[in-house]
């Protein structure tokens, strides 16, 4: 599934092509996706003008003339790619969602899983809409500190790894930048999430600021569906230290005798990998 930085490098994308620009036609091809699409989404999408965007933690909120905004959320397959409109064109295969602007772009909702949605919500209260209420701090504002991410943590029982993937504790993580945050901060993804805190926090918190902010430039990690909203693949796949390099060396180790490499194992049904030599 799309992680914070393919999210923002989507939305940066989609900006690029879309802010300013009037939404002449809209059209759905299916009734929804995940979810049912919202009663008449084409039409109130027909005419509006894209006046910003926003990212909050794994969703896109694209902010229209009019006072709403259309809730965005790529699943694990999804992908919203731009291009120039061509008269009597078929719709790509598994395109569910069609935009065209007035300079002649569209950008269409590619999801062959359909694990993604769509929703209308008044600007003035995204943060209520479901899917966002209760959602932790972004973690690449000013407001995740290392005493915010310790208050949230306090208490709880469960892997640190676990804890960093719920949205209620912080916004936008998922399992690649989690164990490459990990790994940087020198923190075993088994410790539990209540002894984070103090100095060990003051590690995680520019940890995980470090890890989202190189993959955002690097655009992303393409590992199966994920393009960019131009159709290039990320790139910071390239850069792992441990996430899916199980048996290579370590990073940070001197080497065998010293380190068995980057092990893995499995958390809660999802793969986990890290290097138990310098992760205490």
């Amino acid at each position: 599934m799309p992680e914070l930085p393919e999210v923002e490098t989507v939305m940066r994308g989609l900006a690029a092509v879309l802010e300013g620009r009037t939404l002449v036609r809209a059209a759905t091809h299916r009734a929804g996706m995940r979810w049912p699409f919202p009663e008449g989404l084409a039409q109130r999408l027909t005419g509006a003008r894209v006046e910003g965007f926003r990212r909050r933690g794994k969703y896109m909120l694209m902010r229209l003339s009019g006072g709403d905004s259309a809730l965005i959320h790529l699943g694990m397959s999804g992908r919203m790619v731009a291009r120039p409109a061509r008269a009597n064109a078929p719709p790509p295969a598994h395109e569910h969602l069609l935009l065209e602007t007035d300079d002649g772009q569209v950008v269409g909702f590619v999801d062959p899983r359909r694990f993604g949605s769509v929703d209308l919500v008044p600007t003035a209260a995204e943060d209520a809409h479901r899917l966002l209420a209760g959602m932790g701090p972004e973690p690449l504002e000013a407001g995740f500190t290392a005493a915010i991410l310790s208050a949230a943590l306090a208490g709880r029982r469960t892997p640190i790894k676990a804890a960093l993937l719920d949205q209620r504790v912080v916004a936008g993580l998922g399992n690649i930048y989690v164990a490459e945050a990990l790994f940087r901060a020198g923190l075993s993804p088994r410790r539990l999430a209540h002894t984070v805190a103090g100095a060990r926090a003051a590690r995680l918190v520019p940890a995980i600021r470090a890890v989202l902010e190189e993959a955002i430039a690097a655009g992303g990690s393409s590992l199966r569906d994920y393009v960019q909203a131009d159709g290039e693949l990320g790139h910071f796949q390239d850069r792992f230290q441990v996430y899916d390099r199980a048996g290579a060396p370590c990073p940070l180790c001197p080497g065998p005798p010293g380190c068995g490499g980057v092990s893995r194992i499995v958390q809660s049904g999802r793969s986990t990998f890290f290097c138990a030599r310098t992760q205490r």
